[in-house]
């Protein structure tokens, strides 16, 4: 039996409003046109943003344990680890008010070589005024400070017919994505945090904005068609004010891919279907 096991099948509905100064605030952060008609995929995490009062949030910056998740109060470092999307017709557009339930769908506690793991999966499912806008499971990992924070790789092989883009997220890039999506977590932006508390070697790029970046990576091979399926997975951190490679293979109706640190090391993988 986990500690953890009153918080299965825990639920939270939540209700917010797509500000149109959030999608002007992202277009503009990407250096692109503001959307006219419905947000690009992936978009939605920056609405049901979780603002505390300061004594309600927590030594990394997020809010304090506790609440909706787990209180894994033991392992101190906490990511993103991945998730898997579902997409349907209905999108979300500037203005349109969306509802959100969330439900705590698995916890699992292991133990590896980096030590002592808590994996926490939570289901998402959102819904706007013209249907069902998308389905999500968003896993996310607790892990000690024990160990080197980041272990070396080995550059990734480049595939055949790989279509590369090259990007280089500096800290302001990584400060803006943080303020339009409420992330408090100062590994993101605070560089005497993440590199003396938690011993990273600098600013970490956000894994929901390099899944973001592939997301629109896949699409602008496939001009004109839709997003329906999208899942990934961060095998290493990437850091800020390096390059940060961007890497689609297409079959049919997938895109295979990656992105890549200045070592050629794979940082995220995912998979996008297109429809």
């Amino acid at each position: 039996m986990s500690a953890y096991d009153d918080f299965l099948g825990k639920t939270e509905t939540r209700t917010d409003r797509a500000d149109p100064r959030l999608i002007e605030g992202f277009a503009a952060t990407l250096g692109i046109d503001t959307p006219q008609a419905e947000m690009p995929p992936l978009w939605h995490w920056m609405l049901f943003q979780d603002w505390k009062r300061p004594d309600g949030i927590g030594p990394d910056g997020h809010p304090k344990r506790g609440g909706f998740l787990p209180p894994v109060h033991h392992l101190p470092r906490r990511m993103w680890a991945g998730g898997r999307l579902r997409f349907f017709a209905a999108g979300i557009r500037a203005d349109e008010t969306v509802t959100r339930i969330s439900t705590i769908k698995a916890i699992s506690e292991k133990s590896g070589g980096s030590g002592d793991l808590v994996f926490v999966t939570v289901a998402h499912s959102i819904e706007g005024p013209r249907g069902l806008v998308l389905e999500e499971e968003h896993d996310i990992v607790y892990r000690g400070a024990e160990g080197a924070a980041v272990k070396p790789a080995t550059p990734a092989t480049p595939a055949p017919g790989e279509i590369t883009r090259v990007t280089e997220p500096d800290a302001l890039f990584l400060f803006r994505y943080s303020a339009l999506t409420g992330n408090g977590h100062r590994i993101h932006y605070d560089m005497p945090y993440v590199t003396g508390v938690e011993g990273y070697p600098g600013l970490i790029v956000h894994g929901p904005l390099q899944a973001t970046l592939l997301a629109a990576h896949a699409m602008a091979q496939a001009p004109g068609r839709r997003l329906t399926s999208f899942s990934f997975r961060g095998l290493r951190p990437a850091f800020a004010g390096n390059t940060l490679s961007l890497h689609a293979v297409m079959a049919g109706d997938t895109a295979r891919l990656q992105s890549r640190d200045d070592k050629g090391a794979t940082c995220m993988q995912a998979e996008a279907v297109l429809d």
